[in-house]
């Protein structure tokens, strides 16, 4: 068991830091509400991948992925939410008023509530069919042989969800962190403007995707 947690954490790293769509939201979440828009957001992301993980270990994410209309409908649900989040950012990266009253403050200029940004993690994490093919794949290699099932991939899977919270939350300090030189109007309107680019690339890719 041992050698076989060592080799999980070891992938788990590799897929957490690969940036993707949960990366790209946790950016423009914490430039738009702070640290704390941030942090949810990366609470959305776990809860959504604690649904998976969960129901991977039930058994039931193998029904969907057995089903391809009902695959398909999730994939398409995703990118369209990616899409729709991308078109918000950049629609506000390029809204010149705001950016002339943004820098006239030396404070941050919080305009995503904390509530919002966790129901947009969930939503994009639960609209991501590749974690419906991850978790299943993944999760049954470093299961213990001769055990149940359920609770060795339900704590592996909720280990990985643990692991992806301290990445996106760093990502989310770092950010806030940085906050006097992101909140210069031009700066931040390009960040702002490059990551609705990578999500609406992210939902065009997620849609023309086959399994």
């Amino acid at each position: 068991m041992p050698g076989e947690l060592v080799a999980f954490l070891g992938l788990a790293v590799l897929v957490i830091v690969t940036p993707g769509p949960d990366t790209a939201l946790t950016i423009r979440n914490t430039l738009l509400g702070g640290r704390r828009a941030g942090i949810a957001t990366a609470l959305g992301v776990v809860t959504g991948q604690a649904v998976w993980a969960v129901t991977t270990s039930a058994g039931v994410v193998a029904l969907l992925l057995a089903s391809e209309p009902a695959f398909a409908a999730v994939r398409l649900a995703g990118a369209a939410y990616l899409v729709f989040l991308g078109v918000q950012t950049l629609l506000a990266a390029l809204r010149p008023g705001r950016w002339r009253d943004s820098a006239a403050t030396l404070g941050p200029q919080p305009s995503l509530a904390p509530a919002v940004a966790v129901r947009q993690g969930l939503v994009s994490n639960l609209g991501n069919p590749k974690m419906a093919a991850f978790f299943p794949s993944l999760l049954p290699q470093f299961a213990p042989a001769g055990e149940p099932a359920f609770l060795p991939l339900l704590l592996l899977g909720l280990l990985f969800c643990a692991m992806t919270f301290v990445w996106l939350t760093a990502y989310a300090v770092v950010v806030a962190r940085a906050g006097d030189f992101l909140r210069r109007a031009g700066i931040r309107r390009a960040i702002e403007g490059v990551t609705g680019a990578v999500l609406v690339a992210l939902g065009l890719r997620l849609a023309a995707e086959q399994r």
